[in-house]
């Protein structure tokens, strides 16, 4: 009974340093992620030109900016957005 007791707490402290890695990877990824949508975000609020590459290549993340700028009571943006995109179409 005793071995099995000892076997447990042996793997228990070789698992501590990997369940630390894992957790610290899992933070930095998470700050990672964070920070990335961060400047997304600020980039594609201070420029149309942006926008107007994010909706060629990845438009539901410009309709993830359109509905949160919208959900937070700015109106308008998508609609200058539009216009000036077809205006510089024409």
């Amino acid at each position: 009974m005793r071995s099995l007791a000892s076997t447990r707490l042996r793997m228990a402290r070789t698992m501590d340093p990997l369940a630390k890695k894992i957790f610290k990877g899992v933070l930095v990824a998470e700050l990672v992620g964070v920070f990335g949508a961060y400047f997304l975000f600020k980039k594609m609020n201070t420029s149309q030109d942006f926008r107007q590459t994010m909706s060629k290549k990845f438009p539901f993340i410009l309709e993830v900016y359109y509905k949160s700028i919208e959900h937070s009571g700015m109106y308008g943006i998508r609609e200058q957005d539009q216009e000036k995109w077809l205006n510089s179409k024409n």
